[in-house]
């Protein structure tokens, strides 16, 4: 028997998340595991009387994954005309992603990996100036529930328990700080290993309240690219991306891009990203963590970057809608914990100590 959250998980994505309208062409990009919620997304799409245009594959990518890896990276980074065409005249993206197998993705070759950061680029780039209504979820399976040290039942109800929550409240209660943050000129973050500068005069922040990424529970900013300056360790958590897992991160900023870098464990895909093009190594995104059903890391940075208590810095692409103007194929996000020892300080004052706010 299906668990009935699955129709309320669908109605949630079509409904709230992308707002499907009557007409709109919706891609559904899915995976053969997450096939229950593919199904009620299908339906509930219907519902709202749009298309849904399922596109089922088995790896991580947008493109099949076995091809990616056997094509030559010239090929790889150009789009298929067919899929040209859809990139272009779509209505709303959704990524129901289901991993079944444990870091995925990690034996793409790094010139196919980055030949399909370029092919994927321009649609990348529609996505973040949010010019599309879009969204990406996961759905439970074993894989990712072993990832983060938990059964399949628990991390199960770890799902729901971030995605199925007031979204009107928690945006309320994320706006107040959110809007803190825009009348500040800069930030400060201390923490183990820690103590980074960003600018943030001119540029205002976004809620992530339940309309792009599921789960949602952050804001986040795009900060001045050339004003960060300090250190930046990641010593709580290993920063994930593409079946990699890089650990004791280490950034040192200077006018506003990286200047020394570091890690304990895969320091190669660290660099490999960071010198991938010239805007790779400025910060595109500062988050601040605020969902209050995500409490731990589970290595998969669509809920860790919501841990409530925490920041996230992305390395890499900007959202040119709030102000951010750095370019790049790269845009990977890394969490710090706050929890333990640390503060965020706006124009010099005190605002969140230990991940608790005092304002």
């Amino acid at each position: 028997m299906t668990d009935p959250r699955v129709e309320e998980y669908a109605r949630l994505l079509v409904e709230r998340c992308i707002d499907a309208q009557p007409g709109w062409q919706v891609v559904v990009k899915t995976r053969p595991a997450a096939r229950p919620l593919a199904e009620a997304v299908a339906r509930a799409l219907a519902q709202r009387r749009a298309y849904a245009l399922l596109r089922v594959g088995f790896g991580p990518l947008d493109v099949d994954f076995e091809w990616a890896k056997e094509a030559p990276p010239e090929l790889v980074e150009r789009v298929a005309p067919a899929e040209q065409h859809t990139y272009e005249t779509i209505d709303a993206w959704m990524h129901l992603s289901a991993p079944e197998v444990r870091n995925e993705g990690g034996d793409l070759p790094l010139d196919r990996d980055q030949a399909y950061s370029k092919m994927i680029r321009p649609f990348t780039a529609r996505r973040l100036s949010f010019s599309m209504p879009w969204v990406a979820c996961r759905y439970p399976t074993q894989a990712q529930a072993e990832d983060a040290g938990m059964t399949l039942e628990e991390f199960t109800e770890f799902v729901y328990g971030a995605c199925l929550l007031d979204w009107d409240a928690e945006a309320a209660r994320m706006t107040r700080y959110k809007e803190r943050f825009d009348a500040a000129s800069e930030v400060r973050i201390v923490g183990a290993g820690t103590d980074l500068t960003l600018g943030l005069e001119g540029r205002e922040g976004m809620v992530d309240d339940g309309h792009y990424n599921m789960p949602g529970g952050e804001f986040f900013f795009s900060p001045v690219e050339d004003a960060t300056r300090g250190v930046i360790e990641f010593s709580e958590f290993p920063a994930v991306d593409s079946g990699h897992e890089c650990e004791g991160v280490r950034l040192v900023f200077e006018s506003g891009r990286v200047v020394d870098a570091s890690a304990r464990t895969d320091e190669a895909h660290l660099f490999a990203q960071l010198d991938a093009d010239a805007g790779a190594r400025v910060l595109g995104e500062l988050g601040v963590g605020c969902n209050p059903g995500i409490q731990q890391h589970v290595k998969n940075t669509l809920f860790d970057e919501k841990i409530d208590g925490t920041i996230h810095l992305a390395v890499g692409a900007s959202f040119p809608f709030l102000g951010g103007k750095n370019e790049s194929i790269v845009h990977w996000d890394i969490v710090k914990d706050l929890r333990n020892g640390g503060q965020l300080y706006l124009d010099g004052e005190l605002v969140q100590e230990n991940g608790r706010w005092v304002i």
